[in-house]
Formats: C-alpha cells, structure tokens, sequence
C-alpha cells in the first residue's frame, strides 16, 4: 500500500521506522486518555440522568403541594423551592448536553478514530520493516 519500494538505504527505513513509533506511542497515550473520558463520559451521563429525574419528580410533587396551599408564608416558601427546583433541572439539563448520552458518543467516536490510526501506523511499521529486511 506504501510506496517502501522508493526508500533505497536501511538508514531511512530506520528514521520512518523511529518516526512512526514515536507517532504510535503518542496515539497509544491518546488512546488511554481517550478510554478514560469514554468510562467518566458514561458513569457522569447515568448520574445526570438519575438526579435529573429526581429533580423533575420533585417539581411536580411542590406543583401538587402548591395547587392545595393557602396564600401565606408556606406557599411563599414553596414557590421559592420551586423556582430552586426549575434552576437545578435547567443546569442538569446544560450538563446532559456536555456530558450526556450525546457527548458519550462523540467520546467513542474520538476513541474509535484513534484505534484506527494506531492501526494504520502498525500497517505502516509492518510495510517499512518488511522493506528494511529486503535492503
């Protein structure tokens, strides 16, 4: 697939040869760091989740405390709660945008990239030695 056959002296075969391993052990590193983000990625999407749930639940249950409450300082109290509620849920809701189901799937996309060009690399360095033995 490479054109291996133009390199002509073992002393080039050897420079490509230490120029792709660098390049892999950088992608190997980008690999780790890409896995780890995939695992903190999908444990944060499901506590999102669980939490906003809660939070939706207990907006609902302060909705049916309030249609029953007389006006006074409880129901005061209540609308205060409820206001706190509906800011939560909204901030819950920006970060399930950023660390959410999508963005876990955006993360195993980089992931899935990197697996590829660390393949690539090794097809490479396999074709490079195969050449170098030849010389």
């Amino acid at each position: 697939m490479y054109s291996v056959t133009n390199l002509t002296t073992i002393a080039d075969c050897d420079m490509l040869l230490t120029l792709a391993n660098k390049e892999k052990a950088d992608l190997t590193f980008k690999k780790l760091s890409e896995e780890r983000l995939v695992t903190n990625y999908s444990s944060t999407a499901i506590e999102i989740d669980a939490v906003l749930q809660g939070v939706i639940a207990e907006i609902a249950a302060v909705d049916t405390v309030l249609a029953v409450l007389p006006e006074g300082s409880t129901k005061e109290a209540e609308e205060k709660r409820k206001v706190r509620l509906e800011y939560k849920k909204f901030l819950l809701e920006n970060r399930k945008e950023s660390y959410g189901a999508v963005a876990l799937l955006e993360k195993e996309l980089d992931l899935e990239r990197v697996n590829r060009q660390i393949a690539e690399v090794d097809v490479f360095i396999a074709e490079v030695t195969a050449h170098k033995a030849t010389l």
